[in-house]
């Protein structure tokens, strides 16, 4: 097997410690451990492999060997008992030193990179940074944002962050499946994300697959599981616009509780349009739904059921299965919010005005929450 040749300054002065060592019989001063801790920071530094360096003061301690004093037969037996007990302490505590300093500068370099890495995902989803200076620091960790890129959010009960079992085998499996290609898989507020090119839209449904079975897999339930997918944009503002279109995703299918577990911001892009004029929408709510408040009970429960009813694709009979009610009592209920609001929902015309004032309602929280 062929190693790299270690420069000679890195052996410097060895040889005469194991000779002292031999005389003596002491071992590695404060100093010289702390030279020897120093070493092998320095030749992590300069890409020198920790075992070429251990390898080659072995060999300069064998080498060594049969010049040192009592490592003759002549010394006697006990002698050179004595003297190799002692070369071999001295050779331990300098492998250990070497491989400490080794490790220590390593363990710096991978935080250096960690928090590289971590401020450039901040400034990557937050648009926080100069464009030029953030496109060339992309490239570093195999993005090239004049491409168009998606981005997909996936929540479960638990937080999650870069050094989570969960997120190691989700980008497992992303790597497996394509390969090295221009994916960043990271963890933001709690959250997995995945940054993918925009026109491979195969790799964020693969990312959504995989988050919903390892979320899964960790006692993650069904509900507490949401993957939101952003639209394709282009350049480094086209990241932050599809992270922002996830996040509102989710934040959406909680004010909702929408059912699917895999969302897309463009099929969600009506509840933006409809939130936009926030007092339009409560002008509605109060103007269509209001009257239900005359209702027995209250507003609520007529609006869970038309809830239901609009869900279920305005089949009453699957809506009163959802909600646990006879066909019989949830048509009896239907009847009634006909006569309270004066809009039957069987009207396809009146129905959309429905429809639009119970998305509104649950958008604005109502009628838990006063308008």
């Amino acid at each position: 097997m062929a190693y790299r040749a270690i420069p000679a300054q890195y052996l410097d002065g060895y040889a005469e410690i194991l000779a002292e060592v031999a005389t003596t019989g002491r071992r590695l001063t404060r100093a010289e451990v702390h030279e020897l801790r120093e070493l092998g920071e320095r030749a992590a530094r300069e890409g020198l492999g920790l075992r070429e360096v251990i390898r080659a003061h072995l060999a300069l301690a064998r080498a060594a060997w049969p010049d040192l004093p009592g490592a003759s037969d002549a010394s006697g037996a006990r002698r050179v008992r004595s003297a190799a007990t002692c070369v071999l302490a001295a050779s331990e505590q300098a492998v250990d030193a070497l491989a400490e300093g080794y490790e220590r500068a390593q363990l710096v370099a991978v935080r250096r990179d960690e928090a590289a890495r971590r401020e450039f995902i901040d400034d990557l989803l937050h648009g926080r940074s100069d464009l030029g200076d953030l496109s060339a620091r992309a490239e570093r960790f195999g993005l090239q944002l004049a491409h168009t890129h998606t981005v997909a959010v996936a929540r479960g009960d638990q937080p999650h962050d870069d050094t989570d079992p969960l997120t190691r085998r989700v980008e497992t499996a992303l790597t497996t499946r394509f390969g090295p290609r221009r994916v960043l898989l990271t963890t933001k507020d709690a959250r997995l994300v995945c940054v993918a090119p925009g026109h491979q839209p195969d790799v964020v449904d693969y990312f959504a697959e995989q988050a919903r079975v390892a979320l899964a897999m960790e006692g993650t339930t069904e509900r507490g599981c949401r993957v939101a997918i952003g639209r394709a944009h282009p350049g480094p503002g086209g990241v932050v616009q599809s992270y922002e279109e996830a996040l509102s995703a989710l934040e959406l299918a909680d004010r909702l509780r929408l059912e699917p577990v895999v969302l897309r911001a463009a099929e969600l892009l009506v509840f933006p349009v409809l939130t936009r004029d926030r007092h339009a929408m409560a002008d509605l709510v109060n103007t269509v739904l209001g009257p239900l408040r005359g209702a027995r009970g209250g507003a609520g429960e007529l609006v869970r059921t038309l809830n239901a009813y609009f869900d279920a694709g305005c089949v009453a009979a699957e809506a009163a299965r959802r909600l646990s009610l006879s066909v019989r009592a949830f048509t009896y209920r239907l009847k009634r919010i006909e006569q309270l609001t004066g809009a039957d929902p069987a009207d396809s015309f009146q129905r959309y005005t429905l429809q639009t004032a119970v998305i509104g309602a649950r958008l604005l929280g109502w009628p838990e929450q006063e308008l």
